[in-house]
């Protein structure tokens, strides 16, 4: 039996097209309607025959829906569910796919003051954006995680592990806070980082901008794929997670000091120990299939 007969998808980007995609793919009886507040994104996902119908406002998106999922910015969530509430029916879901989960269960409780509301956040995602990037199986074995309230429908939570499952996710249930910790570090610092170091090197006087796209090696040009993400997406995110991100940056800077006095000092050892212990982070991150062991990532654009 599927989870849901009917489902609303209010953003149509590279989330919410996959959703779509994957829905197609796992369960075609599904109705789907689609909604994005970018009129050429309409268009692109009714050409793309992305959904069963695409409507002009959120409101109409939902009306017959008894599943809604917000793919719009973190920041956006609690305007978006606004908009929705009047038309959103009594029995419908409401989940989402932010990866911040604090900032979004508060906005989506305001917003929608006893609705059932189920956040999820599926940990999967690439630096392109858009309609045309989604694709079903951007979900396979990937995480996807739920953060209801300690109150919430044990049966809703079910329903939308469910329907990720469906969609080829593993789903694991965890406290927002929590998962806003742990996300902060795996997700959000290394963006940072990244955004950082791209920047600086666009900055450099001394390099010239051909020489840093010319003579880039794998680690620079994995930075810059990271760096390419949505910057929207991004603004919002570090915004909305700031208290988790701010304390894994203080950390992270702690530790670079570290490192920055090893390599001054001439600390040999205490180097070859830190890049032992992030080999076997690496080897861990495989064994769990979390990534491609191939060298190169399994790229063959080299």
């Amino acid at each position: 039996m599927l989870p849901f007969a009917r489902a609303a998808i209010i953003g149509l980007g590279l989330i919410g097209s996959s959703i779509a995609r994957g829905v197609r793919e796992a369960m075609p009886t599904v109705r789907l309607i689609g909604y994005d507040s970018d009129p050429d994104t309409r268009l692109t996902a009714a050409a793309l025959k992305l959904v069963d119908d695409v409507a002009d406002s959120a409101g109409a998106a939902v009306t017959d829906a008894d599943l809604v999922i917000l793919c719009v910015p973190v920041g956006a969530m609690g305007a978006v569910a606004a908009e929705i509430a009047a038309d959103l029916p009594a029995d419908a879901i409401v989940s989402d796919v932010g990866s911040s989960k604090a900032g979004v269960a508060t906005a989506l409780a305001a917003a929608l003051p006893g609705r059932t509301v189920v956040p999820a956040h599926p940990v999967a995602g690439t630096e392109r954006s858009g309609p045309e990037a989604g694709f079903a199986g951007l979900f396979h074995h990937r995480w996807c995680i739920l953060t209801p309230a300690d109150d919430a429908d044990p049966a809703a939570v079910a329903r939308v592990a469910a329907f990720w499952e469906r969609l080829g996710a593993e789903v694991e249930i965890m406290d927002a806070a929590h998962h806003d910790l742990v996300l902060a570090i795996t997700s959000h610092l290394p963006h940072l980082i990244a955004y950082t170091i791209v920047g600086t090197a666009s900055d450099l006087e001394t390099v010239t901008r051909s020489e840093v796209i010319k003579y880039s090696a794998g680690g620079f040009r994995d930075f810059t794929r990271i760096a390419a993400s949505d910057p929207v997406m991004w603004r919002d995110v570090f915004l909305t997670n700031k208290d988790a991100v701010l304390e894994m940056l203080q950390r992270f800077s702690e530790d670079l000091t570290a490192l920055q006095r090893a390599i001054r000092w001439g600390d040999g050892e205490a180097l070859f120990d830190l890049f032992t212990r992030t080999r076997a982070v690496r080897r861990s991150i495989i064994e769990q299939g979390q990534d491609d062991e191939r060298p190169d990532f399994g790229r063959s654009d080299h």
